[in-house]
């Protein structure tokens, strides 16, 4: 099943968001931009925008071949909102209102924090578990 987009001839356009956009939202973006390769627009964006990205999950990307250095922390804006097809918000922190004509999913993300698995296991497992979307995702959007 294709998501038919709203700007026929342009690439869907899809929007990872999290609470500070330095960690979850940010894997689902380079993981997307490196699976799409292009045939998908990305944004990320925070509701609460933190200081930096989180290292562990600019290492853990690192692993795959995905370099986010360059990235930072961006919060959510009525543009980006605007500009998109689908909006995707990562875990239960982030609040975003869902808006008509967009697709709007939450993904309540694997937690292992909460099994008492920390640091970069627990950041391989965030991981993993938000690629696994990322790739269904992309197929939908793409047909590939």
């Amino acid at each position: 099943m294709t998501q038919e987009t709203t700007r026929p001839g342009e690439a869907p356009a899809v929007l990872f968001v999290c609470s500070k956009n330095g960690g979850k939202s940010q894997l689902a973006a380079g993981l997307m931009n490196q699976l799409a390769g292009g045939a998908v627009t990305v944004y990320s964006a925070g509701t609460k925008p933190g200081k930096s990205l989180n290292p562990q999950a600019v290492e853990s990307l690192a692993e795959l071949g995905v370099d986010i250095t360059g990235e930072h922390p961006k919060p959510l804006t009525d543009a980006v909102l605007d500009a998109v097809d689908v909006v995707v918000v990562l875990g239960t922190e982030a609040k975003v209102e869902p808006r008509d004509g967009t697709r709007f999913e939450v993904w309540e993300t694997d937690e292992p924090s909460e099994r008492g698995i920390e640091g970069m296991e627990r950041m391989r497992l965030v991981r993993d578990d938000i690629k696994a979307r990322v790739q269904k995702l992309n197929a939908e959007l793409t047909g590939k």
